[in-house]
């Protein structure tokens, strides 16, 4: 898999490339991310995870770099006919406020449509204000609860219908 960026670094110096969802700088973020869910909810996020879901065509996984610092990542998977999941959507904290989720949200959307995606759905939970304040301000909006959290009463569901010329 390419290590080459798939955009150009923006004013707030992130470049972002593709990464097997195996290699270990992306699991050093996952770590870090399944802390925070310990954290927020008591326990890491338990859901299945397998990672050829997120190599192409169907998926990819996204890293956000800041000089060689990885600070950011999220990938998206095939959820059904023409709809893309997006999962585990991270910021390093120290990285949090400067616009880097919504770079690599935008990114992941762009790449979706790239992949012949028309449509993405996300699941996050109640315990993160912030991931649903994202979410909502870049156009996502409630749907039917899917998936291994479905059953949830913290959990949330969003979906968005993606901008087609996003990725030309």
């Amino acid at each position: 898999m390419s290590t080459a960026p798939t955009a150009d670094r923006d004013d707030t110096g992130l470049f972002i490339r593709a990464l097997r969802y195996s290699d270990p700088v992306v699991r050093a973020l996952e770590s870090e991310l399944q802390l925070e869910y310990a954290e927020r909810y008591g326990d890491p996020d338990e859901g299945p995870i397998h990672p050829e879901q997120f190599t192409p065509p169907e998926g990819l996984f996204l890293v956000g770099f800041v000089g060689n610092e990885p600070v950011a990542t999220g990938g998206f998977r095939r959820h059904d006919d023409g709809v893309a999941e997006i999962k585990r959507m991270y910021v390093a904290h120290e990285h949090r406020g400067g616009g880097h989720a919504r770079r690599l949200l935008a990114e992941l959307e762009a790449q979706a449509v790239r992949a012949g995606y028309t449509r993405v759905v996300l699941e996050t939970g109640l315990k993160q204000p912030e991931a649903m304040a994202l979410y909502q301000s870049s156009g996502y909006v409630p749907t039917e609860p899917y998936g291994y959290y479905s059953q949830e009463e913290l959990s949330r569901f969003f979906t968005k219908d993606l901008d087609l010329s996003a990725g030309a």
